[in-house]
């Protein structure tokens, strides 16, 4: 029972194999496995687990069973050819030469190993002289940069250059590194010159990527101390350089060696976690030190905020979360609560408190349970405790400022921050002090709360009279521009029902009115015109202030301009306005049948404003393209600032979306660069956003050429958005979109088709083609039927026991003339290249003959040069076939097609005829037809 059980599997597992499902075939091996097969049996299975782990591209797997095979059976030749294969693919090429070899004496005479032996060797030997090649230039290079006397400049930058070049190539990397190249790196970063320490940061990059014993090894000689510590220089461009490289680490120490390098560079055994923590708590300490610039404390916060949360919630493990809140959360605080104008407190930038905002929030989220929030929530509260009670006015302005960062981050431990005794009345009575620093730090804690729910009708009753009263008397612009953004958050408080107003008639214009002319007044500072954006941000859930802010090229040239500024907190509310004015938010027509219940009911029914209707719509994003909103989103999804969160990425990929929904509309997005900036937004965010931009890249996919919309290599990053459009929780108009572009890609070459195939879309496609609604079965047969052109889809329809052929034969003889365009494309292009499938028509329904001959007798033209070419295929393939075929109508059918004039189709059915008298099958008249 168990031999045949073994046997039987490893048979399924093979045919598993044939047609494409690896994943299938391993299950089946692994099945036989388990049931104790004979150590021969075990050989086999081993070495077909290793050639499905090859097909899918695990090569340190197949290695594993490649060598299991080996352990079982010390001849087995397929085994040793396949961890050859595998070795190979790992880099590593001197033993995968020992394999060959051993593979080349057991069959001196195959061909493929000695064609394989002699491949490896030549990459060796290339490998040899290319090390030995760079062994002098490294030395020299090194003695140009450190040479105190070497007075030509060029020559050390072009030097520098060459450094960081050679240090992008693995090998070449790894000579820097043997050659004692940490320790003369150093010496690059001590002198303190700019472009020196660029060289050296740059060049550490190439040594650290991917590869966790060097970075270990570099992190030893340079001290994570100091490597830290060069992110907080003045000097912007090192600052960077010096984020990039402690990014690089952090990678290497998370993910380890993805190189699978062993040996020598393997050799130190670290605790990645320890490695990891040190370098945190580095960062950290740095949030506070006195003397760092605000620029190196906005790259540290940007490192935590990437480095710190899980990247998904179904990893369970958050330690390092918790390790961060308890050891650091009063740092970030004290970054979030700081004031960038008093001497002495620590330098930030206008961009420091939001990102510190970020990375609470992200900490916060990164929470699992009510204990760990609570946790969260009670170091909070201590710390603006600490400085609220016994601190003077200065405490209490550091404890309000707190509260805003908190606010603006994890909102729900800002509300129990405005609990706190005496906090909201302190923000009260400050909004009336005589110093304006003390007016600011106070109306910003009431404009954050005013957006917060549980605070909003506190506010609306208590300080919407003062923020009037702020605005109406206050003679600083910075203070009034404040109180307007509050009036503007209380006065959207109804969202885009038109129902449910806060302010007379009129007012929300006013608002507005003045909102955009802060913004156009370029005398003002960027910091206090971004409060302008956040007024329209809340502002334009108004239609009429959404037509009148479109219709202001000024104030739109304004809005762009400063979306590309160094501003970069000003990005959400941006990208929030223009949402707003495109109505990309989700919006259901209510049932009317819920309607006139509610009614009835006394209920609230919300309310559509008459202008927000699809035609204004559409006339406002006309005027947003005419003012260049592609460019300036373009600009802002570029940005590598913490502040494009993935909410703010979800909100441009709205916009994105109802930017190209009308077709003719998709070249000015195209051109002003829309299809450049989609992938990363695809690729990267929330679900609802990357689902949103994969969506809009269809769009732009369908109706134009994808090789101009895409160019280079950017047309391969787009099949996975594509793809994921397949998946059943998507809508049926984006199952549509996706298959339409994915058939345009798929008709382009053969790399992009392949790359489909590797995304696993077959299935999906083939899912598809079996859909009630008849678009989208249409245009998966469409898909198919260009995927057809690879062998790995030909392979399918080959293999036996599967229903593809039948299903391509049936949808020719369809009433849809679309589908039967598609599906008989897809017939004649497969018996035209499998002629084996030709055999195979006749055996899956009986009413093939009925079907050939409809597709013959059609009135389109392009139906019948179809229904040709494939019994033209057929008749080629086989006598017994052409026998069958002209024992029928068909001949008659082709003797009046051929008669007809020139064409595509007379000349196949001339054809057909012409190979029948070949076969003796008919013979010509006394005319010669």
């Amino acid at each position: 029972m168990t031999a045949s059980s073994v046997e039987q599997l490893r048979k399924e597992g093979n045919e598993l194999f044939k047609c494409g499902d690896y994943e299938g075939a391993l299950t089946a091996y692994t099945q036989a496995l388990d049931l104790g097969a004979t150590p021969q049996d075990q050989a086999i299975l081993h070495r077909n687990r290793a050639a499905c782990h090859l097909k899918m591209e695990d090569y340190n797997k197949a290695e594993t069973e490649a060598s299991k095979a080996i352990e079982k059976d010390g001849g087995d030749v397929k085994a040793l050819y396949r961890r050859s294969q595998a070795l190979e693919k790992l880099g590593r090429l001197d033993q995968a030469v020992l394999d060959l070899q051993r593979c080349v004496s057991l069959e001196p005479k195959n061909k493929v190993f000695q064609e394989a032996l002699r491949n490896v060797g030549g990459q060796i030997q290339e490998k040899v002289r290319y090390m030995s090649s760079t062994d002098a230039k490294v030395e020299q290079m090194f003695q140009i940069l450190l040479d105190p006397e070497e007075k030509g400049t060029e020559k050390k930058q072009k030097a520098s250059q060459n450094l960081v070049v050679l240090a992008r190539e693995d090998a070449g990397a790894e000579k820097i590194f043997q050659s004692n190249g940490v320790q003369l790196l150093q010496r690059l970063l001590d002198t303190g010159e700019t472009d020196l320490m660029l060289a050296a940061l740059r060049t550490l990059v190439g040594i650290c990527s991917e590869h966790q014993s060097r970075t270990v090894a570099t992190l030893s000689v340079l001290g994570t101390r100091r490597v830290v510590s060069i992110l907080g220089m003045e000097n912007q461009a090192v600052s960077l350089a010096a984020c990039h490289l402690l990014q690089v680490m952090f990678d290497a120490l998370k993910e380890g060696v993805k190189k699978g390098f062993r040996g020598k560079e393997g050799a130190i055994i670290v605790d990645p976690a320890r490695e990891l923590k040190v370098l945190i708590s580095n960062l950290l300490e740095l949030l506070t030190e006195v003397g760092v610039s605000g620029q190196g404390r906005d790259n540290a916060l940007t490192l935590l905020i990437k480095v710190v949360p899980r990247k998904s919630p179904k990893d369970p493990n958050n330690s390092l979360t918790l390790w961060v809140i308890d050891q650091g959360l009063k740092k970030i605080l004290e970054v979030g609560g700081s004031l960038q104008d008093p001497p002495g407190e620590l330098a930030v930038t206008a961009n420091s408190r939001m990102s510190a905002s970020i990375l609470l929030s992200k900490l916060f989220d990164d929470l699992k349970c009510d204990a760990e929030r609570e946790n969260f929530h009670r170091l909070c509260e201590n710390y603006i405790k600490s400085w609220f009670e016994g601190q003077g006015l200065a405490g209490k302005l550091r404890a309000i400022q707190t509260v805003s960062c908190l606010l603006q981050g994890p909102c729900d431990a800002g509300n129990r921050a405005l609990e706190l005794s005496g906090v909201m009345e302190s923000v009260i009575a400050l909004c009336a002090s005589e110093q304006e620093e003390e007016q600011l730090v106070a109306v910003e804690a009431l404009i954050h709360a005013a957006g917060k729910a549980k605070r909003a009708s506190f506010i609306t009753a208590n300080g919407v009279s003062l923020l009037k009263d702020l605005y109406k008397r206050s003679e600083k612009d910075s203070i009034r521009i404040r109180a307007l953004v509050g009036l503007c958050k209380l006065g959207s408080a109804g969202g885009t029902d038109f129902s449910m107003k806060q302010f007379a008639e009129g007012s929300t214009l006013k608002l507005a009115k003045q909102c955009r002319k802060w913004l156009c007044n370029d005398q003002i500072d960027a910091g206090t015109r971004r409060w302008a954006v956040e007024g329209l941000a809340y502002l334009t859930f108004d239609a009429d202030v959404k037509e009148d802010f479109v219709a202001d090229a000024a104030a739109l040239k304004a809005l762009f301009q400063l979306s590309r500024s160094e501003e970069r907190s000003v990005l959400f509310a941006v990208a929030s306005a223009l949402v707003n004015c495109t109505n990309s938010y989700d919006y259901e027509e209510p049932d009317p049948k819920m309607v006139e219940l509610a009614k009835y009911a006394k209920q609230h029914v919300p309310e559509q404003h008459p202008k927000d209707k699809p035609s204004f719509m559409r006339a406002r994003v006309k005027k947003l393209l005419t003012a260049g909103v592609v460019s300036a989103m373009t600009c802002m999804v570029k940005t590598e600032s913490p502040v494009l969160t993935n909410s703010c990425r979800e909100l441009l990929s709205r916009v994105f979306l109802a930017l190209v929904e009308e077709a003719e509309d998709r070249g000015t997005v195209v051109a002003q660069g829309g299809g450049k900036a989609l992938i990363p937004l695809a690729l990267e965010g929330t679900d609802v956003g990357q689902t949103k931009a994969a969506q809009a890249l269809a769009k732009l996919a369908i109706t134009s050429n994808p090789e101009m919309t895409f160019p280079g290599e950017r047309i391969y990053e787009v099949v996975r958005p594509l793809v994921s459009l397949l998946h059943l929780n998507c809508s049926g108009l984006q199952n549509f979109e996706a298959l339409m572009a994915l058939t345009n890609l798929a008709g382009i070459s053969e790399r992009l088709r392949q790359k489909i195939l590797k995304e696993k879309a077959v299935p999906m496609i083939e899912g598809y083609m079996f859909e009630e609604h008849e678009m989208i079965r249409r245009a998966a047969t469409e898909c198919m039927c260009n995927l057809a052109m690879s062998k790995e889809v030909q392979d399918l329809f080959e293999a036996p026991g599967n229903d593809r052929l039948k299903l391509l034969v049936l949808y020719s003889g369809e009433d849809d003339e679309l589908l039967q365009r598609a599906a008989s494309g897809g017939l004649a292009m497969l018996t035209c290249m499998r002629p084996s499938l030709c055999s195979r028509i006749p055996q899956v329904t009986t009413h093939w003959l009925e079907i050939l001959q409809a597709l013959l007798l059609s009135p389109s033209q392009e139906l019948q040069h179809r229904g040709a070419v494939v019994v033209l295929n057929m008749v080629e393939a086989s006598k017994e076939i052409a026998s069958t075929l002209m024992e029928s109508e068909v001949l008659e059918i082709l003797s009046v097609l051929a008669k007809g004039e020139e064409s595509p189709v007379t000349r196949a059915a001339a054809a057909c005829l012409g190979k029948a008298v070949e076969y003796g099958l008919i013979q010509r008249n006394q005319d010669g037809e």
